[in-house]
C-alpha cells in the first residue's frame, strides 16, 4: 500500500509513478533498500526529478566530487534500478556539484563535463543514450526533437536544453515547462541544476513566496547543509559553495545575476 503523502500540496499522495509504487511495495515486503526495478522498460524520470539533495549533500565531502556522482547514481536504485535511470542520475549529479561550487555555465555544459576531472566518464562510462546527452545532443536539437516525456533520457535532455537556452532561472524554467507532456517533472529536473547555478536569489521572489510548504522546504535545506560532510570540522557555518560569503535569516545570497 502506498503511504499517505503528508508533504503533498493536498496532504494526500497523488500522481505517483508505477515504478516508484512497485519499488515501495517491494521494499515493504523485503526491506531491501535498492528495490527499484532493473527492467530497461521501467526507466522513468522519477529518481532524476528528486536527485538534487544527494549531490548537494556530498558536494564538498571527504570523498570529493567522485563520491557525489557515485551517490547520485546509487540514489536512483531505491526506486529506479534500470541502468539508464541510474546513469542519468550519475550524469546530472556532475553539473549540480559543479554549479554549487561556482563553475561557469559554459564549462558545466561542455562535452561530458565532470567535476571529478578529465577522463572520469571514460573510466566510468555512461550507457549510450545518456552519453549522447552528455556529449551535447541538447545543443543541436530543438522541439519537437526535444520533448519533456516521462522517459528519463528525454527529460534529462529537455532540462539541459532549457538550461542551455535560458538566460535566467525564470526564462529557462518557462522553456522547460512549456514543452508540455510531463511538464512538472521537466521543470523539477531543470530547477535542480538551475537552482544550484543561480542560487535562491535567482529564483523570482513571487515564485518563492507562493511555494507550497516553503518554510518546511527551507528548514530541510538548512539541515541538509548543516549535516553535509565537509573537510572542515565546522558545520552549518560560512558560505555555501558557489554563493557569496554571507548568509541571511531568509537564506543564501547568490553571487549569480
Amino acid at each position: 500500500m502506498v503511504p499517505r503523502g503528508p508533504h503533498e500540496r493536498t496532504g494526500e499522495c497523488f500522481d505517483i509513478g508505477g515504478a516508484t509504487t512497485e519499488a515501495l511495495e517491494r521494499f515493504e515486503r523485503t526491506l531491501h533498500p535498492y528495490s527499484g526495478s532493473t527492467d530497461p522498460n521501467r526507466a522513468g524520470n522519477g529518481s532524476l526529478m528528486r536527485l538534487a539533495p544527494v549531490p548537494l549533500f556530498y558536494a564538498r565531502g571527504e570523498g570529493g566530487p567522485t563520491e557525489a556522482v557515485e551517490r547520485s547514481g546509487e540514489s536512483s536504485r531505491t526506486t529506479h534500478g534500470a541502468r539508464t535511470a541510474v546513469d542519468a542520475c550519475r550524469y546530472m549529479g556532475a553539473p549540480i556539484v559543479g554549479a554549487v561550487n561556482g563553475v561557469g555555465k559554459k564549462e558545466l555544459l561542455s562535452e561530458r563535463y565532470s567535476p571529478a576531472g578529465g577522463g572520469y566518464w571514460e573510466e566510468h562510462p555512461l550507457v549510450d543514450e545518456v552519453d549522447e546527452v552528455a556529449a551535447g545532443s541538447f545543443k543541436h536539437r530543438e522541439p519537437p526533437g526535444i520533448r519533456g516525456r516521462g522517459y528519463v533520457v528525454a527529460s534529462l535532455e529537455a532540462a539541459l536544453w532549457a538550461f542551455n537556452k535560458g538566460g535566467s532561472f525564470r526564462e529557462g524554467c518557462l522553456l522547460a515547462v512549456n514543452l508540455g507532456e510531463d511538464a512538472d517533472t521537466t521543470g523539477a529536473i531543470y530547477g535542480q541544476l538551475a537552482g544550484a547555478f543561480y542560487g535562491e536569489e535567482g529564483i523570482p521572489k513571487p515564485w518563492r513566496l507562493r511555494l507550497a510548504h516553503r518554510l518546511l522546504i527551507e528548514y530541510f535545506a538548512e539541515r541538509l547543509f548543516a549535516l553535509a560532510p565537509r573537510p572542515s570540522a565546522r558545520r552549518g557555518l560560512g558560505a555555501l559553495p558557489g554563493l557569496t560569503g554571507y548568509r541571511t535569516a531568509s537564506g543564501w545570497k547568490s553571487r549569480r545575476s
